[in-house]
C-alpha cells in the first residue's frame, strides 16, 4: 500500500502540469505567454507582499527579544496551570499566532531539550500543526489585497487557535493518560 501511495504522490504533480499544457494546447491558448504573464504578476504580488513581511518580522523579533512573551506567560501562569497547559509550551501557544518560523525556533527548541516522544514534545508537535499563524495571516493576505477592515477575522482566528492550544494539551493527555 505504501508503495501504491508512493507511485501516485510522485505522479501526481507532473500529470496535473500535463493535463494543464494539454488542456491550454486544446483550446489553442499561448500556454508559454500565458505562463509568462502569471509569473510577471505573482512577481509584482510577492514585491507588494515584502513590507507587510519585513513589519511582521520585526514585530516578533521585538515581542521575543523584550521579554514580553516571558512576562505574558509568567502572568498567565495561573491560568496555564488551571488548563493544564504546561508552561513549557506556553510560549508556542503564544507565539504561533504571530509567526511560523518563530513558534517552529520554539518547537525545535523543545524537542531538543525533551525529546519529541516525551509529553511537552507531543504537546508541541501537536499544538504546532494544530494552529495557525493568524496575526501573520491577517497582516500579509489582509495587507496585501489592501482590506483595512478585518471585521471579525481577528476574534475569530485567535479563538481557534486557543481552542487548538486547549485541544492539544487535552488530546495528548487523552491519549498518553498522562494527567
Amino acid at each position: 500500500m505504501q508503495a501504491v501511495i508512493s507511485m501516485v504522490s510522485s505522479w501526481l504533480l507532473p500529470s496535473l502540469i500535463a493535463v494543464i499544457l494539454v488542456t491550454g494546447y486544446a483550446r489553442r491558448l499561448p500556454v508559454y505567454h500565458v505562463f509568462v504573464a502569471g509569473a510577471k504578476g505573482g512577481f509584482a504580488w510577492g514585491v507588494r507582499l515584502i513590507p507587510h513581511l519585513v513589519a511582521m518580522m520585526v514585530a516578533v523579533q521585538v515581542f521575543r527579544a523584550s521579554g514580553a512573551m516571558d512576562i505574558m506567560v509568567h502572568g498567565l501562569s495561573p491560568l496555564l496551570h488551571w488548563l493544564h497547559v504546561p508552561p513549557e509550551v506556553a510560549p508556542l501557544g503564544l507565539l504561533r499566532p504571530i509567526s511560523g518560523q518563530g513558534s517552529l525556533a520554539l518547537l525545535i527548541d523543545i524537542l531538543k531539550e525533551k525529546g519529541p516522544d516525551s509529553t511537552l514534545g507531543l504537546i508541541a508537535s501537536t499544538m504546532q500543526a494544530s494552529t495557525d499563524t493568524t496575526l501573520y495571516i491577517i497582516t500579509v493576505y489582509f495587507g496585501s489585497v489592501g482590506i483595512r477592515n478585518i471585521r471579525y477575522a481577528l476574534k475569530v482566528g485567535l479563538l481557534a487557535d486557543f481552542i487548538s492550544v486547549l485541544a492539544s494539551v487535552f488530546a495528548v493527555h487523552w491519549v498518553t493518560g498522562k494527567w
